[in-house]
C-alpha cells in the first residue's frame, strides 16, 4: 500500500478507515461472480471533500483506488486488489428534499434506489429506475453503470433520468456538470462522459434526478404467445393501443419459466407454452384503465395461446413474483454461465437458435435458460452445460458473445463491462471507440489510479 492509513484517517476519522475484519460484502458482487477479492483498507468518506481529499492524497501516491457503491454488479467491477484502497459510498447517502416544482430529487452517491425511491413517492412522484436489488444498489452505482431495469420500455435507462452530477476527479477537484434544468446548452454536456464509465473518469459523488408523476392506477397482463414475433406483435398493439401506458414487458421463455415448478408459488399460467409475456401499464384512471388494457389484450387474441389479466394489485404482484423469482431458482443450478446481452429484437430468435445448435456441438446436453426485458432488447441467457466445473467458461463466451455481435447487438445491456467482460469489449465497440476511450482516461486520470483495468487494460505506471 502506497499511502498510510494515518493519512487516510486525518482525512475521514480513525473509525472510517477499516483495515481488520473487513466485511465480506467488500471483496465480492453481491449476488457472486468467479472473482474474489481482497479489501486490506475500505475507506468511507462522508463529503465530496473528503472523496476528493482522499483521492488527491492517492493520486499524489499513484495509489490504486477502487469505487464502491451497493455491490451488485455483476462483471466484477467494484471488486478490490490486494493493493487497491477500497472507497466506499456509503455514507454519501443523503437525499434531499424533493423539489416538487421542478420534480427533481437530489441524492447521494450512497444512497439507495429504494430510499429515493420512496422519497419521490411521499410527493406523488416516481423515479422510473426500478432494478431487482434497489435495497441494495445504490445512486452512483447507478449512474457509474447507466443502470436499465424493468421500466427501460417506458422511461429509458438512467442516463434519460439524470439532470446534473457531483463528480470528484482523481487529482481532487469536484465539479458540478450541468444543472437540474431540464433544457441546458450552455456548451458541452459533460455529466454524459461520466455516466456509464464505471468509475474509471471520476468518482460519482451526488446526482440531481428528473422524476414523473406517479401513476394513480398499475395493471398488467400476463401471455402465453407462440414465438417472439408474436410477443413483438402484442407489445406493438398495446403501444399503439395504449399510448404511453406500457412501462414494462417482460419475457420468459418456457425453459427459464419452468424453474419455478419445485417452488409452489402461484403460477399466473400452466406451463407448455413456448413463450411467456408479463406487460404492465400505468395510468390515471383506477376503474378504466384495466378495462382498456383487457379490451387491447382481448383484440389480439388470435395470437394468444392463453392469457391473464390482474383484476387488483394482489394479481399484478402474483405475476412479478413469478417474473422476479425466476433469476434466483437459475442461480441454483450451479455451475452457470450467465449472460445480460442486447439483442436487436428481430434477430433474436435466429441468434438464440445458432447459439443453441453451436453450444449443443460441445455439450450436447445443454440447457438455455432465458428471459429478459423485450422492449429494449435486452435478454439474460443462462448456459447450463452439464459439466462440474466452470474450466471451459471462456469457451463459452466466445460463442454466445460472436453470435450476438454477429447479430448486432451488445456484449452488455446492463451492468457494464467491469473485469469480466473486459477482454470480448472489441468484440462491440471498435478499436477507434475503444482507443478514444483509452485517451480520456489518461485525460482525466493520467495516472490510472481509478478502476484501474476495468473496462479497458491500463497501460502501465505513468
Amino acid at each position: 500500500m502506497r499511502v498510510r492509513v494515518e493519512e487516510l484517517a486525518a482525512i475521514v476519522g480513525a473509525r472510517h478507515v477499516v483495515t481488520e475484519d473487513v466485511p465480506a460484502r467488500h471483496t465480492q458482487d453481491l449476488w457472486g461472480s468467479d472473482r474474489v477479492g481482497h479489501a486490506s483498507v475500505v475507506v468511507r468518506p462522508g463529503s465530496a471533500a473528503e472523496v476528493a481529499a482522499v483521492l488527491a492524497l492517492c493520486d499524489a501516491h499513484r495509489q490504486p483506488v477502487v469505487v464502491q457503491g451497493g455491490m451488485t454488479g455483476l462483471v466484477s467491477g467494484a471488486v478490490p486488489g490486494a493493493d487497491e484502497v477500497v472507497l466506499s459510498t456509503e455514507r454519501l447517502d443523503a437525499v434531499s428534499p424533493v423539489d416538487v416544482a421542478g420534480r427533481t430529487v437530489t441524492a447521494g452517491a450512497g444512497a439507495t434506489l429504494a430510499a429515493v425511491q420512496d422519497s419521490a413517492a411521499q410527493h406523488g412522484f416516481l423515479l422510473p429506475i426500478d432494478l431487482a436489488s434497489k435495497g441494495s444498489a445504490t445512486i452512483g452505482g447507478c449512474v457509474a453503470t447507466n443502470a436499465g431495469g424493468v421500466n427501460v420500455v417506458g422511461f429509458g435507462m438512467t442516463r434519460q433520468h439524470v439532470r446534473s452530477l457531483e463528480v470528484a476527479l482523481a487529482d481532487g477537484r469536484v465539479l458540478t456538470l450541468s444543472t437540474p434544468l431540464v433544457k441546458d446548452n450552455a456548451g458541452m454536456d459533460l455529466k454524459h462522459l461520466f455516466i456509464g464509465s464505471e468509475g474509471l473518469l471520476g468518482v460519482v459523488t451526488k446526482a440531481t434526478l428528473g422524476l414523473q408523476p406517479g401513476a394513480l392506477s398499475r395493471t398488467g397482463a400476463f401471455v402465453a404467445l407462440e414465438d417472439v414475433d408474436a410477443a413483438l406483435g402484442l407489445l406493438n398493439t398495446l403501444q399503439r393501443k395504449l399510448p404511453g401506458a406500457v412501462t414494462a414487458f417482460e419475457v420468459m421463455w418456457d425453459d427459464a419459466y419452468r424453474t419455478l415448478e419445485p417452488t409452489g408459488i402461484r403460477l399466473p399460467l400452466p406451463f407448455g407454452h413456448p413463450l411467456y409475456a408479463l406487460v404492465e401499464c400505468r395510468g390515471a384512471d383506477p376503474e378504466g384503465d384495466a378495462e382498456r388494457l383487457a379490451a387491447a389484450v382481448d383484440g389480439f387474441a388470435d395470437s394468444l395461446l392463453d392469457a391473464a389479466v390482474a383484476s387488483n394489485a394482489g394479481e399484478l404482484a402474483a405475476f412479478w413474483a413469478a417474473r422476479e423469482r425466476i433469476p434466483a431458482e437459475i442461480l441454483r443450478m450451479q455451475p452457470l454461465f450467465g449472460f445480460d446481452v442486447s439483442v436487436p429484437a428481430r434477430e433474436l430468435a435466429k441468434c438464440l437458435a445458432a447459439m443453441r445448435v453451436e453450444l449443443e456441438l460441445s455439450w450436447p446436453a445443454v440447457k438455455l435458460l432465458v428471459f429478459g426485458h423485450l422492449g429494449d432488447d435486452n435478454v439474460h441467457i443462462a448456459v447450463i452445460t452439464g459439466e462440474t466445473t466452470r474450466e471451459r467458461k471462456p469457451e463459452v463466451e466466445h460463442i454466445v458473445y460472436r453470435l450476438v455481435t454477429e447479430s448486432g447487438g451488445s456484449i452488455s445491456a446492463e451492468h457494464g463491462v467491469g473485469f469480466e467482460k473486459r477482454s470480448f469489449l472489441g468484440y462491440t465497440r471498435s478499436a477507434g471507440e475503444i482507443a478514444l476511450m483509452t485517451q480520456l482516461k489518461e485525460l482525466l486520470d493520467p495516472r490510472g489510479i481509478l478502476n484501474r483495468d476495468r473496462m479497458i487494460p491500463w497501460g502501465g505506471e505513468r
